[in-house]
């Protein structure tokens, strides 16, 4: 592999591209075909059973108008600039990584999401 998308554990290529793929209601056929690329890449990239060159990696992120670290899992939105529906997903597929729920957990969407990011920020780093 040439490049790592995994977060403490958290697939997060394949997760974003289904979310943004969904996002603009397309199939996987749909979006295979406006990158002129196998409909089976776009499955195996979401599945992560593969992952993209750095050509089409850098025509995914065109695409979606995002950048590649975002892709990749290298950026994380500021969650104040967030919509509900990002919130939502990110939240959604963090709680389905971790599969941990607190006894007082936020109410708050946002006060949610930064607490799941600043547990998974003391996992990912160096000590």
């Amino acid at each position: 592999m040439l490049y790592n998308s995994y977060i403490g554990g958290v697939a997060l290529f394949g997760k974003r591209l289904r979310y943004l793929r969904e996002k603009k209601n397309m199939s996987q056929k749909d979006l295979a075909k406006e990158l002129d690329i196998p409909n089976q890449n776009i499955s195996n990239y979401e599945r992560e059973f593969r992952h993209p060159d750095f050509e089409t990696l850098k025509r995914l992120a065109d695409y979606f108008n995002v950048s590649i670290d975002y892709l990749l899992g290298h950026e994380v939105k500021d969650i104040d600039s967030m919509t509900e529906d990002e919130i939502d997903e990110e939240i959604k597929e963090i709680m389905k990584e971790v599969d941990v729920w607190y006894k007082d957990e936020p109410e708050d969407k946002r006060e949610k999401l930064e607490m799941l990011r600043k547990i998974i920020k003391t996992f990912t780093e160096d000590d």
